[in-house]
């Protein structure tokens, strides 16, 4: 039955949520208070990333969370306030982060990014589409043992769960990666993952939609939520008053606001990340993460993307620049070759992140909103889940059967 949806974030989740219901016949409104050209959908690494297993939470994070709290240019920042939802996360976060729940979680996050990767491939094969998208895995390059050893830990997990992960030498890592003058001592390769160029999915794809008759509205930011019989009627904006069906939330780092106007509690911090584009020849061809640093590398189309950080400081979009100093001099220690110049670092972007406590997004209905789907939560893995979120959120809104078993992505589970 075709039914009317308006879909609050127009993110990666939003528009692939309005792709997957408008295929399935629904009338469909998407709404930002962007101009659709801007937020973590456009600065992120570009990664599809069946890799990832390990969840945000995992033993240990703690720990280094603690240590790198006072360092504002560590690759983990946590800024230390006295704020109720962030103590409650933070305790959330502490109690997700045990041994049990990190191995319960690897088949979910790792069967999720292999539905999304596959159906990214469907789209790529489709005539609708021409984007930038390259299956070449991915480079963990490490310059201390230490590291090295914990990642091929990580690795060997990888394997296990079906996935092909090699440990490379240096000189194997040179050989696939010749000329980018990489100053490692190893690499654990991981086969299964793909990269994109975000900019240039998110434009076609918003094209494709308002050419399929989607409603994209852009600088409406919600103001009001109006509720009754634990159903939403209708939602009002800056300039709108729009009733609809159905309504998805797929709202970020702002969800957990949205949430508490209707009495559902989503504990999502922000985190920060930001971007440097770097558009003379680096000679990287292959996507790298650079393992101490925590600095993410991608050859994307017609430029070199080097992202990184997690601040976790609340909602805000200061560009604090000791941080992109981080990722440049991070950067240029890993490639010999490479120099980033004071106006590519002016010219850094930020987004934030919408963090889970337990690494594990939340897509689906609460109990107590019949008409509400969220889909939020993504971390780091936004991007690489889009697909795969807006699938799920269609079968949901249809009651169609789901391509994935819903419950861990349940949205009362800290209720």
């Amino acid at each position: 039955m075709s039914k009317s949806v308006i879909i609050v974030g127009g993110g990666i989740v939003g528009l692939c949520s309005a792709y997957y219901l408008q295929k399935e016949g629904h009338k469909v409104t998407v709404i930002d208070k962007s101009d659709f050209s801007s937020g973590a959908s456009y600065v992120n690494a570009g990664y599809i990333t069946p890799s990832h297993i390990i969840s945000l939470a995992a033993p240990g994070m703690i720990n280094k969370g603690v240590k790198w709290m006072f360092n504002s240019s560590s690759p983990f920042y946590v800024k230390p306030r006295l704020n109720y939802d962030f103590l409650k996360w933070s305790l959330n976060f502490k109690k997700s982060a045990t041994v049990q729940k990190v191995q319960k979680s690897i088949p979910i996050i790792k069967d999720i990014n292999i539905l999304s990767r596959e159906l990214y491939q469907d789209l790529k094969n489709s005539n609708e589409f021409d984007f930038f998208y390259q299956h070449k895995g991915l480079l963990m390059c490490y310059q201390t043992d230490e590291a090295g050893e914990e990642e091929w830990d990580t690795g060997k997990i990888a394997i296990k769960e079906g996935l092909k992960v090699e440990h490379l030498s240096r000189e194997q890592v040179h050989k696939i990666e010749p000329n980018a003058g990489l100053n490692i001592k190893g690499a654990v390769y991981y086969q299964s993952d793909a990269h994109m160029t975000p900019n240039n999915f998110m434009q076609q794809l918003k094209t494709y939609l308002q050419k399929k008759g989607v409603s994209i509205l852009g600088n409406e930011e919600v103001t009001d939520i109006v509720t009754a019989n634990n159903k939403v009627t209708s939602i009002k904006t800056t300039n709108l008053d729009i009733k609809s069906d159905e309504f998805v939330f797929a709202t970020g780092a702002w969800s957990q606001n949205f949430a508490k106007k209707l009495g559902i509690k989503i504990p999502i911090q922000a985190g920060k990340g930001y971007s440097i584009n770097v558009k003379k020849e680096t000679n990287i061809t292959l996507p790298a993460i650079l393992i101490e640093a925590k600095v993410a590398v991608t050859p994307m189309d017609g430029f070199t993307r080097f992202a990184g950080t997690m601040e976790i400081g609340g909602i805000n979009h200061k560009i604090n620049k000791k941080r992109v100093d981080a990722i440049a001099t991070a950067a240029e220690k890993y490639y010999s070759n490479l120099k980033i110049d004071s106006k590519e670092k002016e010219a850094t972007k930020c987004g934030l992140r919408p963090l889970s406590p337990d690494g594990l997004p939340f897509i689906g209905k609460s109990s107590k909103c019949k008409n509400v789907t969220f889909a939020t939560g993504h971390a780091m893995m936004g991007w690489s889940l889009g697909p795969a979120t807006g699938k799920l959120v269609s079968e949901i809104i249809g009651d169609k059967e789901y391509s994935l078993n819903i419950y861990p992505f349940a949205v009362d589970r800290f209720s």
